[in-house]
């Protein structure tokens, strides 16, 4: 798998496991707020990461991280994602995975294979406001909405998520958010920083008072909803 990064040691990428995290090149969207710019737009400008010096250390930690959280970039483009994700398992690992929900087909097989634990999808804005969102001219939303329904139905943890952000996002959209994910288990809206490899630029993020009037509104229609990185 393309690895351009490798976090050895998180308390934050997966909830309530000590885990390490795997970050993979290349995605399909181009979310102009992205942090992970460089990822996305040029990963090979960065090292690559042998899967074995993954592997190797995961050997050796094996009994003190319980689980791995696979990134990107999208890791749903990785050829090899179910292979990578089967070794974790064959060696004891709960395996995460962070997707945009682009290619429902990929996610499919890997959930019907049982090679996840948990999984985390982006939520990019309501319907109508997608393609700009995603930075994609003329997205059809529709394998995002099968992802979406995919996970509703699956029987592991997942959650959905949402990067509140200034001159993307408004205020009243998160009640649009709330009803397409009518039925999940969990909503994360998260704050918005800004970073030095953003792929656009101009952004900023929302006050404490508007996201919460944002988790109040997506919560009409959502049981679960909470804020993250929110001072």
């Amino acid at each position: 798998m393309r690895i351009y990064g490798f976090q050895k040691t998180t308390l934050l990428d997966y909830p309530e496991h000590v885990a390490a995290t795997v970050f993979t090149g290349g995605c399909n969207f181009r979310c102009p707020f992205c942090h992970n710019g460089l990822l996305v737009l040029n990963p090979e400008a960065q090292p690559r990461i042998p899967e074995e010096e993954v592997f190797a250390y995961l050997e050796k930690r094996r009994g003190i991280l319980e689980g791995v959280c696979i990134t990107g970039g999208e890791p749903t483009l990785q050829e090899d994602l179910a292979e990578f994700a089967g070794r974790l398992k064959e060696i004891g690992y709960s395996v995460k995975l962070d997707t945009n929900g682009s290619r429902p087909q990929v996610l499919r097989e890997l959930l019907d294979a049982g090679l996840l634990d948990y999984v985390a999808m982006d939520i990019k804005a309501s319907w109508d406001r997608y393609a700009e969102a995603a930075g994609v001219k003329d997205f059809d939303p529709a394998p995002i909405r099968e992802s979406m329904e995919l996970l509703k139905n699956s029987k592991i943890p997942c959650e959905f998520r949402t990067t509140a952000v200034k001159g993307i996002h408004s205020v009243q959209e998160f009640r649009e958010i709330g009803r397409m994910l009518q039925g999940c288990q969990a909503y994360y809206i998260q704050g918005f920083r800004e970073s030095e490899n953003m792929i656009g630029e101009g952004f900023e993020g929302f006050s404490r008072e508007e996201m919460e009037e944002m988790a109040s509104l997506a919560g009409e229609h959502v049981d679960k909803v909470m804020l993250r990185g929110v001072e």
